[in-house]
């Protein structure tokens, strides 16, 4: 057997609304006629008694006064009168009817309370002979009480179509509600319908098309942001396709190289007599070699534009100062003729280390590549504005907007090695971290690249300054 809640959830949510719009509109009528019920059930029987009792009290000062009196008087006469059973109760319960009266008053406690005179009347419900008698008995004379019975059921008759209209009026209701309900569903989650459709036209065809937005309510901020997230993922996609287009592109040019000094190679082997001397096979295996090289860094750097961001939340917090001191270390190493001046002043941030110090290893990289021999690199990390300036021939302004693209080089630049990425991670990176990055001429000569990372709140800043240092072909342990 199928659980409620079960068949509950594998509704639309259409049909959800429209069967919770008809139970609500079903609890309101059904407590609506509830109480139309009893209201109108009081006041007639409310009504009934006034009725009968102010008739009990008129006859008493007429002619139904006395027991004799009653007895001279027909009981159909009565009857087809009042449709009421009168008589007369004694202090010991013994009752006087009139004439021919085939149904006497029902006689209990209550009547002969009101012939002993120590109530002043008395109104009840009794069955006579299975019918239900309205009695109501009021003092007649002293010892005596007169006592009319009155039939209840023309007032339950009234009663019983009452609820059976009040009944039919709510099944309507319910049905016109739940008709309501489901056109007011269907008008009100037209835009979650076009949101179901746009999702699978997507998922069908591939294709990132935005929906209409209508009005401004919390339905078309959903559908607002449905095609924000539609625009973020076109321009994700859009990226992916130029950075392997791009890569195509830069990857071809070694390829072709290799695959060229490979066949001269192989060819010069399948010869019977080689043709290529010791130190053209050298230069040729040094080509393959260094073009091995390239394929690779440019393979790493693709990669590294192409991984996912690390979520926020996995952050940890960092000294930016740190971070930058051991990328100075690592590109120190491998540039023995380039003297560097640091100075870091420490910056409590957070982030991803790694990709940091990546970032401003690239950047350091870039000022080595660009600096002559013996040239002076400038480090320096000021509240958090790391400052890199180099010795270099400066970038034109024709290249300036340009350089932190993808596989962008400067007409300059395309004889020495490199991939066209550095710079470009650079910008990633930052932009992850809510960093600027930014290039310019240096004052005295040279390039001045510029990275700005926000500070972390929380975090304590410390007094440690890191440099002024110089590093020149020597590692640090050595004189």
């Amino acid at each position: 057997m199928t659980e409620p809640a079960t068949v509950f959830g594998r509704m639309s949510l259409r049909s959800r609304v429209a069967l919770l719009a008809a139970a609500a509109v079903g609890l309101g009528i059904a407590v609506a006629s509830i109480a139309a019920y009893i209201t109108v059930k009081n006041q007639l029987y409310a009504s009934r008694d006034a009725s009968l009792l102010a008739r009990a009290n008129a006859a008493v000062g007429g002619r139904l006064g006395t027991p004799e009196a009653l007895q001279r008087i027909p009981w159909e006469a009565l009857r087809a009168a009042a449709d009421v059973n009168p008589g007369f109760v004694d202090v010991n319960g013994i009752t006087a009817v009139a004439e021919g009266q085939r149904i006497a008053p029902p006689v209990g406690p209550a009547e002969v309370a009101v012939a002993q005179g120590r109530r002043s009347q008395s109104i009840r419900t009794a069955e006579v002979q299975g019918t239900d008698y309205r009695v109501v008995a009021v003092p007649a004379s002293p010892g005596l009480a007169l006592v009319f019975a009155q039939p209840t059921r023309d007032a339950e008759q009234l009663l019983d179509r009452l609820g059976l209209v009040l009944f039919l009026g709510g099944a309507l209701g319910m049905v016109v509600a739940a008709t309501a309900g489901l056109a007011i569903a269907r008008a009100g989650l037209r835009p979650v319908s076009d949101l179901t459709a746009a999702a699978e036209r997507v998922a069908t065809t591939d294709r990132l098309e935005p929906i209409e937005v209508h009005g401004q309510d919390e339905l078309a901020r959903l559908a607002t942001s449905f095609n924000s997230m539609l625009a973020a993922l076109a321009a994700s996609r859009q990226r992916q396709q130029q950075l392997i287009a791009d890569a195509g592109h830069e990857l071809r040019t070694p390829l072709t190289s290799l695959r060229t000094n490979l066949d001269l190679l192989a060819q010069d082997d399948a010869s019977e007599g080689r043709r290529l001397g010791a130190a053209e096979r050298r230069e040729l295996l040094a080509d393959v070699r260094a073009q091995v090289e390239e394929l690779s860094g440019l393979v790493q750097d693709v990669i590294e534009l192409a991984r996912e961001d690390q979520p926020q939340a996995q952050w940890e917090p960092l000294d930016f100062a740190e971070v930058c001191e051991r990328a100075v270390d690592r590109v120190r190493r491998r540039s023995t003729d380039l003297t560097f001046d640091v100075k870091l002043e420490p910056w409590p941030a957070r982030g991803d280390a790694t990709a940091l110090e990546r970032a401003v290893t690239n950047v350091l990289d870039n000022a080595a590549k660009w600096s002559p021999p013996g040239g002076l690199i400038t480090v320096r990390l000021n509240d958090g504005e790391l400052r890199v300036t180099d010795q270099g021939p400066g970038i034109s302004e024709g290249d300036l907007p340009y350089v932190f693209d993808r596989f962008y080089r400067a007409s300059a630049a395309r004889q020495l090695p490199g991939s066209g990425l550095g710079l470009a991670i650079v910008r990633q990176v930052a932009e992850r971290h809510g960093a600027t990055v930014s290039a310019r001429p240096a004052d005295e000569g040279g390039t001045l690249i510029v990275l700005r990372l926000p500070a972390d709140p929380d975090l304590p800043r410390s007094s440690r300054v890191l440099g002024p240092f110089s590093a020149s072909s020597q590692d640090p342990g050595q004189g």
